[in-house]
């Protein structure tokens, strides 16, 4: 991501523009693993050896809060990150704990006429996500 998108993006968003915020950004952008915190702060630490790991969290909680990225929770309770804004849905797999973004809009328009038909007391639905659990199998293995 050029730095001028990652400038506009937290200007855009009333943030001011730190070293370390931007090279917050520029790890979830190009990590496509959906990475932990731990994970970013590996990728930081080659730039910013001396940033502490809480600077990471609260830059992570900063961007979830204004809407940047969106938390990703994994069954064994890790915390995942994700930069996608196109609306989409995950696949897990437990075994490896890869998570991989699956879009599908008859899915989205399925679940989305689903939810109109029905009422849950005392909760407004906001968004609709799906996180699918299995297992990804090697074709190679498969045959």
């Amino acid at each position: 991501m050029a730095n001028r998108e990652i400038i506009r993006i937290l200007t855009d968003n009333n943030l001011k523009v730190t070293p370390q915020r931007t090279a917050v950004l520029e790890v979830l952008y190009t990590l496509t693993n959906h990475p932990s915190a731990d994970c970013i702060i590996d990728y930081i630490r080659i730039s910013f050896p001396n940033i502490p790991l809480s600077t990471v969290y609260k830059i992570l909680d900063a961007f979830t809060e204004k809407g940047i990225i969106t938390r990703v929770k994994t069954d064994d309770g890790v915390m995942r990150y994700d930069y996608i804004k196109e609306k989409h849905h995950h696949l897990y797999c437990a075994e490896s704990e890869r998570i991989e973004d699956y879009f599908d809009k008859e899915l989205d328009k399925l679940l989305e006429n689903y939810m109109k038909k029905k009422t849950i007391p005392n909760f407004k639905i906001r968004d609709i996500r799906l996180q699918i659990i299995g297992n990804f199998t090697d074709k190679a293995n498969s045959e």
